[in-house]
């Protein structure tokens, strides 16, 4: 197998990282569909998220079981395509 061919299973096999914000008192963390391949991108995006949004007191990345669907680089947020 070539080398993007390799990176690419592995993309597909491997765990995913989402963002979460919290808002306003309420303790419990929030997400959304988005599900990125590294914890930079998923805290990036987080960050980005509660710049926009007023009412978020706190905001993270967590892993995810759930496939990678989305990359963010720049502030750019794209669907993932193998």
């Amino acid at each position: 197998m070539k080398m993007k061919d390799l990176t690419i299973v592995a993309m597909n096999n491997m765990k995913s990282f989402k963002p979460e914000v919290q808002t306003g008192s309420d303790p419990k963390w929030y997400s959304n569909a988005l599900s990125f391949a590294t914890y930079e991108e998923a805290y990036a995006n987080a960050r980005d998220l509660s710049n926009r949004w007023m009412l978020v007191t706190n905001y993270r990345a967590v892993e995810s079981d759930e496939p990678v669907k989305h990359t963010y680089a720049n502030g750019v947020l794209e669907n993932y395509t193998a």
